[in-house]
């Protein structure tokens, strides 16, 4: 359904045709109705937002990152402090000799979307699909913690005296400033940090000395162990725009990006094209059936879509 046809189902200001048409899709699947909800939240979260970290005039060049639709990007603009406070805690600062309440934020990127937010510290986040972060509305203490379930690219305020953690299901990341790409979903074995700018240290849990990754390498889990390797590919942080990259990647792997990027259960019966190499680009807002269709001119096989149980069978 068009994003911003359900942004005006949630104003009140479409068509009588057009609400109908809503009304309609919602009753059909209640993964509409999931959709619709997280629309509805960034849109109120939208109206309370007070954060002066963004600006009016943002909003406009904030539809550069547009994914499905404008109008999401530009709500999780405007979301970027206050999103969904989850956990509340209280600390004293001696200095002050005051209470201080610290809440935890949680902001989900539905499949399909991407989200630009900027921390309270001025760090900016982008989150790639079907990604959680959750992160303080205020930094205290020694360290800049948050945690993430998915794919982000960060862009580090400097702050020689207060490291930033980035914490994953398996490792943690610590630096200080730099601009850099992890990709860690929850459940799955992928994990990899991608390095651009500065340095960046990589922990086991528990751990207090890691592995340090220079800028134009990347780390990345295989075998369970952590190995480093120059960044090849540099397209790939193109998913920050909206573009699924992939260089010499084999069916098997673009597979299991689809299912990461538009949550999708996806069964590959066809054994004989896991191993077929592939290397394109994809915008996200076609969807994953083009590109199966553009997929399938290289290397012939069948798809059938459930939409009943959000899953693909390949063939």
């Amino acid at each position: 359904m068009d994003t911003e046809l359900i942004i005006k189902y949630i104003e009140g200001d479409g068509t009588d045709s057009e609400m109908v048409a809503i009304t309609n899709w919602l009753d059909a699947d209640p993964e509409n109705m999931k959709e619709y909800l997280a629309l509805r939240k960034l849109h109120d979260i939208t109206i309370w937002q007070t954060s002066p970290a963004v600006k009016p005039e943002q909003e406009t060049n904030g539809k550069n990152y547009l994914s499905r639709k404008i109008t999401f990007v530009g709500i999780m603009k405007y979301a970027a402090i206050l999103i969904v406070a989850i956990i509340v805690s209280r600390f004293v600062f001696p200095e002050f000799k005051s209470e201080h309440t610290l809440a935890m934020q949680s902001l989900y990127v539905p499949a399909g979307q991407r989200a630009e937010i900027t921390l309270e510290d001025g760090t900016k986040v982008w989150l790639n699909a079907n990604t959680t972060l959750i992160f303080p509305n205020q930094f205290s203490g020694q360290t800049r913690e948050v945690s993430i379930s998915g794919e982000g690219y960060f862009e580090v305020v400097s702050n020689k005296l207060k490291p930033f953690i980035v914490k994953t299901e398996k490792y943690n990341i610590k630096v200080w400033g730099t601009k850099f790409n992890v990709m860690a979903y929850s459940g799955y074995e992928n994990f990899e940090t991608a390095l651009f700018e500065g340095s960046v240290e990589v922990l086991k849990h528990g751990g207090s000395k890691g592995i340090l990754i220079q800028p134009d390498q990347r780390i990345f889990q295989k075998n369970e162990k952590l190995t480093i390797a120059p960044i090849t590919d540099l397209n790939h942080q193109l998913w920050k725009d909206g573009i699924i990259s992939f260089q010499d990647e084999s069916f098997a792997e673009l597979v299991n990006k689809l299912r990461l990027y538009f949550d999708l259960k996806i069964e590959v019966k066809n054994n004989k094209i896991l191993n077929h190499q592939y290397t394109g680009k994809f915008r996200t807002k076609d969807g994953v059936e083009h590109i199966l269709k553009v997929l399938q001119l290289r290397n012939k096989f069948n798809y059938t879509i459930d939409e009943k149980t959000n899953s693909i069978t390949i063939e």
